[in-house]
């Protein structure tokens, strides 16, 4: 899959490691609908659709969510990801009815237990928190650029109660987002976090009203589409590898430079003459037309 980057190398090898592989349900919801996709404009939508089980994942999610961020990763009208879900809560971890009739095989090396949990995409990925994101779905929201979070959810290592590891990026991304000590006060303890905490803390990027997450979240994502894309993920990316991947502040500088040395061509000359014509002056965001790749009319 070339069109997507993995963090981290490791997951690449196959490995002897034995765990559970969890069988016992996706025989019967293989055909399900249980990720909703969509289109509005330029951003995409992922909807985990299991609102019963207050979208825990199981094995036939975790597929379909890999599946869908794979097709709006190559979808080149697509500008942004939104990670949401169905019927009032975000995810609440790994299905574990399935997990405690699981069969023992493999990990499958090209994905995580939660499903995209490896993955990096090139396009921005914001989480719309509604209820509970916890455990599994907790390194869900991890996994995104950015999390707006309703004023009345909940988030945190809840399967610290049962034994299930964090095996899905919580230990890696949480540290990074918001220090060892305060990820070692979550990881250790299980305890919950609400949304005033977590805005403080930097773990959420915004607060919203009880129902309107999804929206504000499609909102924010839209708003990427008005930015010269080329650049924008380049810096993205830069960030991303001075985070988890560089292994000095010279490799991390030296990254940088490389990948945005080729944006200076292709789209910095451009916006320098848009502002020497009188664009943005002032601090005016509005400097550009939309790029054609992300002016597309609603679909499904």
């Amino acid at each position: 899959m070339n069109y997507l980057l993995t963090i981290s190398r490791p997951f690449q090898r196959h490995s002897a490691l034995l765990i559970k592989r969890f069988t016992s349900t996706c025989g019967n919801e293989s055909k399900d609908v249980l990720v909703l996709k969509q289109k509005i404009g330029a951003v995409a939508t992922i909807g985990i659709n299991r609102p019963a089980k207050r979208n825990c994942v199981n094995y036939a999610t975790a597929d379909q969510l890999v599946q869908a961020f794979e097709e709006f990763d190559q979808d080149e009208s697509v500008c942004a990801i939104v990670l949401h879900g169905i019927g009032g809560n975000f995810c609440a971890g790994y299905d574990l009815q399935e997990l405690s009739t699981a069969n023992t095989s493999i990990l499958p090396d090209k994905r995580g237990p939660m499903g995209p949990s490896r993955i990096l995409t090139k396009k921005p990925l914001i989480a719309a928190i509604s209820g509970y994101a916890v455990a599994g779905g907790f390194e869900l929201a991890l996994l995104c650029d950015m999390r707006v979070m309703e004023d009345t959810a909940v988030m945190g290592v809840f399967c610290r109660r049962f034994g299930v590891p964090l095996i899905d990026g919580g230990t890696v991304r949480l540290p990074a987002l918001v220090g060892f000590s305060r990820a070692m006060d979550l990881i250790l303890t299980g305890r919950p976090i609400k949304a005033k905490e977590a805005l403080e803390w930097g773990l959420v990027n915004r607060v919203v009203s009880c129902g309107t997450a999804l929206g504000q979240a499609v909102n924010l994502a839209d708003s990427l589409k008005r930015f010269p894309q080329e650049c924008l993920q380049a810096d993205r990316r830069s960030a991303y590898y001075a985070t988890y991947s560089a292994t000095s502040l010279e490799d991390a500088l030296k990254y940088e430079f490389d990948n945005g040395v080729p944006i200076l061509e292709k789209e910095s000359v451009h916006g320098a003459r848009k502002f020497v014509e009188g664009a943005g002056h002032h601090g005016k965001f509005q400097l550009q037309e939309i790029p054609e790749s992300c002016n597309t009319k609603n679909s499904n």
